[in-house]
This record gives structure tokens, sequence and C-alpha cells, in this order.
């Protein structure tokens, strides 16, 4: 019997479906896409510039760190110098003190033999002895010798005292000062390990950019230099002209003060030794915290070069720009110290012609630098 049921229509047969399932379709495949590419999506990848002024800014934080860290070791080994003389003041009032204590039993012992218990041995047997020489009638028994030997024991006493008080002050200083010696230290660890995996990361080609860019980097600053020096030039040679007239007027008087005397040690033959010094370090690698004769950082190289003319410099960045004659950078002379960075975590030795001598940085050597490399910040004259 056949059906009346009118026969359904296929939805991808009529217009309006087949219209219906493409739009339905195009969406679905349009966020599958957009997922597609959202999943796939690597993070931006930062330029080879940016990767050097991350490094640059580690190995400066590093070296700030070390100068803190030879900060915190020099005081410490001053610390631990004083705590070893107080101890052994310590000791030294102690015996003074069982020095009076025997002599205060001798005379116990020699008051007992003959007859009964003295003032001197109560004295000895009380358990607070201020308490028995609070007592002004029994003071009064005692003889000159027993008073002036009591006295002694409670000078010697209250020295000994105060001694103990005073190493013990120092040992907690000392204990601080040790602590801030290794949070020095770790920061540095810390900082050199983040740069090495920064330069870890990158890919042969990249790590050749990245020496391209230092080396461009390196040469203008050394064209700056140059055309600084060559800007001075002109007028060192004027001054240089009138003190060789000057030289020549007073020549023959300075070789017959010669022949008597021997020739002063000026700041000309100091800069001279430090000079010589440091050339002779050129190539030693840079290992923060050191002082020589191996390696430097660049505190240690400059306070060594200056030891060798004679002048003591104090040991870090922080200190040795205090330690001498502040000098305009268009006044430099060779041999004064370059200062550079807002927070001072930087030294070097000007040897003229806008260069200068320095221990570089982590990874690096004692070498010849422009000192228009690093933000300069000011220059000093040690003598």
């Amino acid at each position: 019997m056949a059906s009346h049921r009118k026969p359904r229509t296929r939805i991808m047969e009529s217009p309006a479906g087949r219209r219906t399932a493409v739009g339905v379709g195009s969406a679905a495949l349009a966020s599958a896409t957009l997922l597609s590419q959202e999943a796939g999506a690597a993070p931006a990848e930062r330029s080879i510039e940016e990767v050097q002024k991350e490094v640059d800014h580690l190995y400066h934080e590093a070296e700030r760190a070390t100068e803190r860290y030879n900060g915190a070791k020099e005081r410490t080994a001053q610390q631990r110098t004083r705590v070893e003389e107080q101890l052994d003041e310590v000791a030294e009032e102690t015996a003074r003190l069982n020095e009076s204590r025997r002599e205060l039993g001798r005379i116990a012992a020699a008051q007992y033999r003959n007859g009964g218990i003295t003032p001197t041995a109560t004295f000895m047997l009380a358990p607070d002895p201020q308490t028995y020489f609070d007592q002004a009638h029994l003071m009064e028994r005692l003889t000159n010798h027993e008073q002036a030997a009591v006295d002694r024991f409670q000078a010697r006493q209250a020295k000994a005292a105060k001694k103990r008080a005073e190493a013990q002050e120092s040992l907690r200083t000392l204990t601080e000062s040790q602590e801030q010696l290794r949070d020095s230290k770790k920061e540095v660890q810390t900082k050199l390990s983040d740069a090495r995996q920064v330069l870890d990361r990158l890919t042969e080609a990249e790590k050749k950019r990245l020496a391209e860019l230092e080396r461009k980097r390196e040469e203008e600053a050394r064209r700056k230099a140059e055309e600084a020096a060559r800007q001075a030039e002109r007028q060192r040679q004027a001054e240089q002209e009138r003190r060789e007239q000057q030289q020549r007027e007073e020549e023959q008087q300075e070789q017959e003060e010669e022949q008597q005397d021997p020739p002063p040690d000026t700041g000309a033959t100091k800069a001279d030794k430090v000079l010589s010094f440091a050339e002779a370090q050129l190539g030693k690698p840079y290992v923060w915290g050191a002082t020589g004769p191996d390696s430097f950082d660049c505190s240690g190289l400059t306070q060594a070069a200056w030891r060798e003319a004679g002048i003591s410099l104090p040991r870090t960045t922080y200190d040795q720009v205090n330690a001498g004659t502040q000098v305009a950078k268009a006044d430099l002379q060779p041999g004064d110290l370059v200062f550079f960075y807002d927070d001072i975590s930087h030294v070097g030795i000007y040897v003229g012609n806008g260069q200068m001598i320095h221990a570089s940085k982590p990874g690096d050597d004692v070498k010849y630098e422009s000192i228009d490399y690093m933000p300069f910040h000011s220059g000093v004259r040690p003598a």
C-alpha cells in the first residue's frame, strides 16, 4: 500500500541547506586554523642587540657585587685581626686576675695560720665580693698591704670583664661581616651563572652576530677616543712647546742638581712605575675578587699597580675614587685612575690617547680599552 507521507528533503539537496552547511564548515575550518596557529606559535625571539644588553647588564651587576664582596672581605679580615688581638688581651687580663687571686690566697693562708678566719679569708670565701666590700667596718680591718692586693684584684677583675665584653661584641660584628661576605659571593656567582645561561642558549650563528656587535662597539669607542685624543693633542702640543722652552733654559741647572742629589720620586716616575706594572699584566684573566699575581679584578689591578709605585690604595672602587685628586676627563694623564658607571663599579688605569688598561670582565683579560667603551664617571690622580 503506497504511503501518502511527503518525502523529506535532504539538507544538502536544498539551496538553503547547502548555504548553511558551507557557512558552518567555513567557521569550523577557520576556528581550527586559528587554534592550530595559536597552539604552534612560538614566543617572540629577542634580537641579538637585546641579548647583548642583557649580558652586559648581568656582567655589570656581577662586578658591582664583586666590589661589595671585596669590601666585605676586607672588613672581615680586619675584624678577625681585631678579635684575635682582643682574645689575647682577655687572656693576659685573665692571667693577671688569676695572679691576684693567688696573692689574696697567700695572704688569707698566712692569716689563717696566725689564727682564725681573717677578713681576707672571708673575702675569698664570699659568693659576692662587692657585698663584702660594702661593709666599711670590715674594710678598715685590712692592712695596707692587704688593701692594695684587694684593690689590684678588683681592678683586674673589672678590666678582664670589660675586655671579655669587647671581644664578644667584636665576634658578633665578625659574624655579621662573614654573612655579608657569603651573601655577596652568592650574588656574584648567581649573576655570572645567569650570564652564562643566556650565552649558552645562543646558536652558533647568534654567537657570531654577538661577537660582531661587540667588535663594532669596541671599534666605535676606539674611534671616539682617537677623535678626542686628536682634539686634545693640539692643546698638549702648545703646552709642550712652552715646557720645552722652559726645560731648555733650566737644563744646565737641573743637570748640576742631578749630579749632586738623586732625582726625586716625582709623580711622573710614579706613573711610569704604574704603567710598567699594568703593561706586564696584559693578557692575565679577570677573576672576581682576585688581587694578583696571576689574575685580577678591576680594583685589584689598580691597587696592585699603584702599590708598585709606593702608594697604598683602598681595596674597592667605592673607596679608590676618594683616594686622590679629582681630574676632569680632558685633563687625564697616564697613570690616573678612571672610573665608570653611576655606581662607580669599574675602574681602569689611563695610559693616554683615550685608552686605558683594565681588568675587563668575567671571561675576558687584562687589556687595553677605550675609556669611551663604558659610561665615564670620573678621574682621580692618586699622586
